[in-house]
């Protein structure tokens, strides 16, 4: 069996590459977002916040929410233990401590996008640079994605990396959806507008799924139909659904190999059928807001329980 601080260095080195290209996908939402405004822009970038859930740090630094403000604290600000740059080197300094349970490649990878982010972020952010600066958050992280993938064994420590990757992503990814229906639209008398399906539209984008969502459903945006997309997908790499499948797959290779059934697996199990049970008309009936709340809760507690049933501390 892998020792505790082994797969707790691969869990956290995964969940933290991950929280880095989400914090850049989520700050491209605003910026789209906000360019959807003919007035103040402040709304949108309060909801980023949000979303990131770093609002009260983030209020205790600055006073309004800007495009500048908002970007800075969540791409280039080590104060914010969340933001891009202080997550990569997090995933750093994680992925050194188990750096003989990697490939060469996926290390090298890591280390030079920990450089090239450092080199990126060293001073402000200039507004007109933002779009390319995200575009390499999000590449880099995709390259240590892709040599992670090319060269690693399917063995254990490819299992807790996964595990780590998925945790984080399904937590970013339902936190979205939830300050977009809840925060986004300043009334009701918004819903079904032009500003509100171009807010909707901002969101696919910043999960890298505005073309396969036309793919899929090929009709005009509405909330019932990104909700399914984003929840029930099980194709959709980045819906909860797809995320619980192989959340779900990597914790039963270790309950096969290790030959041991713990409480973390049940409580997979549960969240992935619950998802599979569900149908978006039953979401929004029950209230999307309720089911979102709940599956984050559940989210953070697979965390805790993975890291208990392997003592990762």
């Amino acid at each position: 069996m892998l020792l505790g601080r082994v797969a707790n260095g691969l869990y956290w080195m995964n969940r933290y590459i991950e929280r880095a290209e989400n914090m850049a996908r989520l700050v491209d939402a605003g910026l789209r977002m906000a360019l959807t405004r003919t007035q103040s822009a402040e709304e949108e970038w309060k909801s980023v916040v949000l979303s990131a859930g770093v609002d009260f740090a983030f209020a205790a630094k600055y006073g309004e929410y800007t495009s500048e403000t908002v970007s800075d604290f969540l791409i280039r600000d080590t104060t914010n233990p969340s933001s891009a740059l202080s997550s990569m080197e997090t995933a750093r300094f994680n992925a050194r401590m188990v750096r003989t349970a990697l490939t060469r490649e996926t290390w090298e990878a890591i280390n030079e996008a920990w450089m090239s982010l450092k080199r990126v972020l060293a001073n402000p952010i200039d507004e007109r640079d933002l779009p390319s600066v995200l575009d390499t958050i999000k590449r880099e992280t995709a390259l240590i994605r892709g040599c992670f993938y090319g060269t690693m064994l399917r063995n254990e420590i490819f299992d807790f990396a996964q595990i780590g990757t998925y945790v984080e992503r399904a937590d970013n990814t339902a936190r979205i959806l939830d300050v977009k229906y809840y925060v986004l639209l300043p009334s009701v008398s918004w819903v079904g507008s032009t500003l509100d399906n171009s807010q909707w539209e901002s969101i696919l984008r910043s999960v890298s799924a505005h073309r396969s969502y036309r793919w899929v459903y090929d009709a005009a945006y509405k909330p019932t139909n990104i909700a399914d997309y984003l929840i029930l997908n099980g194709r959709m790499p980045r819906s909860l659904t797809f995320c619980y499948r192989f959340l779900a797959e990597h914790l039963r290779f270790r309950e096969e190999d290790y030959g041991q059934r713990l409480p973390c697996h049940a409580l997979v199990e549960n969240t992935l059928t619950k998802l599979k049970v569900s149908s978006v008309k039953q979401i929004f009936d029950e209230g999307l807001h309720e089911f979102l709340t709940d599956f984050i809760r559940d989210n953070n507690r697979l965390g805790d329980e993975v890291a208990a049933s392997y003592r990762f501390h």
